[in-house]
């Protein structure tokens, strides 16, 4: 077993965590089991949660956690190898091995569970399965009612469908296996899966942007505290560039050019901004907005946060006015 140190860059790191199994859950899928480096129990986390993964790229990246939340001894992610990685995925399953040494933000959870629902259905696109069986674990040692509905381009690719089999084992219905391919190409119908739930129903789903449009308007007509979603790939255009950044704190003026995020204009004029996706899904990079008008184009932010305009992710949002001041 290899006893490599990853390089580290980040310098708020807090836990040292040593790669004890790497595992095929599916083609082109890993699972991935951390444990503390000093043996000490890991910081507790929620079904739902996720951790910042520090690459030996430099690249950080979100993860879902997708093992029991009781288990204080290590972290099980599923990491999907996406074919348009800047490193991150594609650094993991091409250079991590058993035994590396990897550092780990502690787990934070945009994802949670309302564990007093009578019914919950959960509905998992692809990778999006991996925080959607932390939750069902979860349901299931707490004695509450579910249904999960899992879809996949090809039955291959259905990772980490033997748990949720075991879990469903007990009471038949429990668990939809949605196969894109045996299905003529038709994608899961999730407007009926929502109209069939009993009323009270809260709903969960993680997947593609495309799945997750689709689940936003079948659940429109629902009190919004029912409906809980999770991106994991933004899917969204950048906002144009071509205006002024003011940062508050230093009066410093820095312009962004067409084709050029906020976040990386700031990173070329010498100014760090802590971020993990720059895709506009995990909410590193919010930034207070003192002035002018954002242009949002992330998936973290409410609609009415949105509106408000009082934060904006500069990953991926721009600017409708000339300047734009940040608190920065």
């Amino acid at each position: 077993m290899a006893d490599t140190a990853i390089p580290m860059t980040a310098a708020d790191a807090t836990l040292r965590m040593r790669v004890q199994a790497i595992a095929g859950a599916a083609p082109d899928v890993l699972a991935i089991e951390l444990r503390a480096c000093d043996g000490q129990p890991l910081p507790a986390f929620t079904a739902g949660a996720h951790i910042n993964v520090r690459t030996g790229s430099g690249i950080v990246r979100s993860y879902s956690l997708l093992n029991s939340q009781d288990e204080r001894d290590r972290y099980v992610i599923g990491v999907y190898r996406d074919p348009d990685s800047r490193g991150g995925s594609r650094w993991l399953h091409e250079q991590l091995a058993a035994g590396d040494v990897l550092e780990v933000d502690p787990p934070r959870n945009d994802f949670a569970l309302c564990e007093s629902a009578g019914h919950s259905v959960l509905i998992a696109g692809g990778i999006g399965v991996t925080p959607i069986l932390s939750m069902v674990r979860r349901l299931q040692a707490i004695g509450r009612s579910w249904q999960v509905a899992y879809a996949v381009r090809s039955r291959s690719r259905a990772a980490f469908l033997e748990p949720l089999r075991e879990l469903a084992a007990a009471e038949a219905g429990r668990l939809q296996l949605h196969v894109d391919e045996e299905e003529g190409g038709r994608f899961l119908d999730l407007a009926s899966l929502v109209a069939r739930a009993p009323p009270g129903t809260h709903f969960y789903s993680c997947g593609p942007g495309p799945m997750l449009e689709a689940y936003k308007r079948a659940t429109a007509s629902l009190p919004p505290q029912q409906v809980h979603l999770e991106y994991f790939g933004a899917g969204v255009a950048p906002a144009a560039g071509g205006f002024v950044v003011v940062l508050a704190k230093s009066g410093r003026k820095v312009p962004v050019s067409a084709g050029t995020s906020i976040l990386a204009a700031l990173g070329a004029a010498g100014v760090y901004v802590p971020r993990v996706c720059e895709q506009g899904v995990c909410g590193t990079c919010e930034t207070k907005v003192l002035a002018g008008v954002p242009d949002h184009r992330d998936l973290f932010l409410t609609t009415a946060e949105q509106a408000a305009g009082k934060t904006m992710l500069i990953c991926c949002s721009g600017s409708l006015t000339d300047e734009l001041v940040l608190d920065l």
